[in-house]
């Protein structure tokens, strides 16, 4: 417990303009362990496509959008891993997340379908929310929670359970600012009582 405060101590302080994991009533917007594993075994039972996309969601945290830009070029096979690309303050950024082999080879798969620079997924943002959507409900998951962006979130808390540094999830994750990543370790609910069974 300790060792994460003084994490939390060096690697910033969050200001007022840095998000927030609940919403304007307190209710969180990040999934928490249980639903996380809920989705991924209700995204087992989709077609291969929607299950592949969900479970890149879930286990690298990036952004809808950079899930869909996703080509047979950014699969790294040293890690593995696979290299996301994101335009920020109008620069293009690229940052490269490892993956569960298993992961990586339905990947692979899914990739021997298409031209080096196609994108494995020709679904709109909209087409990808909603298949997105439609798993959480599977799983039984609702509130504001049940959303990309909570998958996105979920992955960032988990990160922070298993004491990954925040430079590397701030990395992983593609946060500007120190000050977003930071949000993860000011944990509540059951995420904040397995740090305090730490000092117990």
């Amino acid at each position: 417990m300790a060792r994460n405060a003084g994490r939390i101590m060096s690697f910033g302080r969050q200001n007022s303009d840095a998000p927030s994991l609940f919403d304007a009533r307190g209710q969180r917007k990040y999934l928490c362990d249980s639903e996380r594993r809920a989705f991924l075994a209700a995204a087992n039972k989709a077609d291969a496509p929607t299950r592949i996309f969900c479970h890149l969601l879930a286990y690298t945290g990036c952004r809808i959008s950079e899930g869909l830009a996703v080509t047979p070029r950014h699969l790294d096979v040293d890690g593995p891993r696979v290299i996301f690309r994101t335009l920020k303050r109008r620069k293009l950024i690229y940052r490269a997340v490892p993956i569960p082999t298993a992961l990586f080879a339905d990947l692979l798969t899914l990739a021997g379908n298409h031209e080096a620079d196609a994108h494995l997924w020709n679904w709109c943002r909209q087409t990808a929310w909603r298949r997105v959507r439609a798993i959480m409900s599977a799983a039984s998951i609702s509130g504001p929670q049940a959303t990309p962006r909570g998958l996105r979130h979920g992955f960032c808390m988990n990160a922070a359970m298993h004491n990954v540094p925040p430079n590397l999830i701030q990395r992983w994750a593609g946060h500007a600012s120190p000050d977003t990543t930071a949000i993860y370790f000011d944990a509540s609910g059951t995420e904040e009582r397995a740090f305090a069974e730490r000092m117990w």
